[in-house]
């Protein structure tokens, strides 16, 4: 069995769930290639009482054979386990199936990609919900496992579902892309010998997706890595947009347009903006696309500081949707080296500084610990008049307020006197505009810190890059 690397909170979940004493139903979610099946197959290898995965597009027959043929790999031999043509008859076979098995501890029943079970007119969910309150929730040996990474199914379907399975959910791991930490674990583990500057490189194309990561060659730089598996001809991740929306969503060109037209603005936009750019009437429709890329962690919603709810704003926040849109997109792939040669230009400069912002927003919890208010509550907000933003804005009861500066550079960074005006000019035009009566500090997030200049004073905070691959 290989390493698990990171998820520790998770492994300790499942762990917990199989060691309770009580039948457990878990729900897994997470967007695409964030490592929901690796997780459960290492935290459980060799211990599946029932394991099936279902078929991406496949019709209701297609599933009910991958689950009669997967029953029987798990039957005893001389247990013979007929056809059947509808999931009720399927379900029931399994309670056979778990009735023979023999076992000190939970069998754990792994269903695989379930939203792709569910087609049109199949009841899949009535046998489901059949299974688990007839027979499973009654005994105390169940340890039933789900996953999909169709975010919006399962929180319909599972975690909100109304009718039978109403509250039946007793676990729940919304799995998150690896943080900085874990990724430099993943790569540790992986052999490559690249220091944190060089990994934060990567983490802002592409972001904490163990998947994309596995597939990071040691003995080669951030920038060679990128260019190889995002630039070149049959590069692995010059695809990846398209095929991630369309597993993910139905109608995913849809929800391609919302994301394309978020990425037209740093600080994000609001619904009325989002509908104009994106061609969706600004109705239910938007509402539940808005909904199902919030809930796969593509977006995120915020208010800017001193806003109203009705002002909400929506942010593209997955880094890899970034970079393809600024850069794969439009480049051909007869540039093979088109990633190394661009490093000297406005464009990357503008989109490097950017993305560690992105990469800050990610890690807040970190920000906050080197801050030393982890115990302290906050509000996180971002800020923006005619004359000047704040991308990170964090609100504290202590009667604070930091006003987050990030800066992505190869070399420390100096405050010059020009600098030092336009902090002065923003903490002002802030304090007028919200009217607080809070302390403002300004708070420098950087790669290599604060050289030491006459105006470095102006930042009452330093956070180097080195505290954001801190476990918290």
């Amino acid at each position: 069995m290989e390493k698990l690397v990171g998820r520790q909170r998770e492994v300790s979940k499942l762990k917990a769930y199989a060691n309770s004493d009580k039948s457990e139903f878990v729900a897994i979610y997470g967007r695409r290639r964030v490592g929901k099946t690796y997780l459960v197959r290492e935290c459980f290898a060799g211990q599946f009482a029932f394991q099936v995965t279902g078929l991406n597009n496949g019709s209701m027959r297609d599933q009910l054979a991958e689950f009669h043929a997967a029953l029987q790999l798990y039957s005893p031999k001389e247990m013979a386990i007929r056809p059947f043509d509808s999931w009720l008859e399927a379900f029931r076979q399994l309670t056979r199936v778990l009735e023979s098995q023999a076992s000190m501890g939970k069998k754990v029943v792994f269903l695989d990609e379930l939203p792709w079970m569910d087609t049109p007119k199949s009841r899949f969910l009535m046998g489901l919900e059949h299974f688990w309150n007839s027979w499973a929730s009654a005994r105390r040996d169940i340890l039933l496992i789900v996953c999909g990474s169709a975010a919006s199914w399962m929180i319909k379907n599972l975690l909100n579902n109304k009718g039978g399975l109403h509250n039946r959910v007793t676990g729940r791991i919304k799995l998150e892309p690896f943080s900085l930490a874990e990724t430099e674990e993943f790569l540790r583990y992986k052999q490559s010998a690249l220091d944190r500057y060089q990994i934060i490189q990567l983490y802002m194309t592409l972001g904490g997706i163990p998947f994309y990561l596995d597939q990071v060659e040691p003995g080669k730089s951030a920038v060679q890595n990128i260019n190889n598996l995002c630039f070149e001809k049959n590069a692995p991740l010059r695809s990846e947009y398209d095929n991630v929306y369309a597993s993910l969503f139905k109608l995913s060109e849809r929800h391609k347009a919302v994301v394309e037209a978020l990425a037209t603005k740093r600080k994000g936009l609001v619904r009325s903006e989002i509908s104009l750019l994106s061609g969706i009437s600004n109705g239910g429709g938007l509402t539940r696309i808005l909904k199902e890329l919030e809930e796969s962690s593509f977006i995120r919603t915020y208010r800017s500081f001193g806003k109203k709810q009705q002002d909400t704003l929506y942010q593209l926040v997955d880094l890899y949707s970034l970079f393809y849109l600024n850069f794969i997109r439009n480049t051909s792939p007869d540039d093979e080296n088109f990633w190394i040669n661009a490093m000297e230009s406005a464009k990357y400069r503008a989109w490097s500084g950017y993305a560690f912002e992105m990469v800050c927003l990610h890690h807040v919890k970190q920000i906050k610990k080197a801050l030393g208010i982890s115990g302290v509550q906050t509000s996180i907000y971002s800020w923006h008049s005619k004359d000047a933003q704040v991308d990170l804005v964090i609100d504290r009861k202590d009667q604070v307020v930091n006003l987050c500066e990030m800066k992505f550079s190869l070399y420390p960074f100096s405050i010059t006197r020009e600098y030092a005006d336009k902090l002065r000019n923003k903490i002002a035009a802030f304090k007028m505009a919200t009217k607080t009566r809070k302390s403002i500090f300004i708070t420098m997030v950087t790669t290599f810190g604060l050289m030491q200049t006459p105006y470095a004073y102006m930042a009452q905070n330093e956070i180097e890059m080195n505290a954001l691959f801190e476990q918290v």
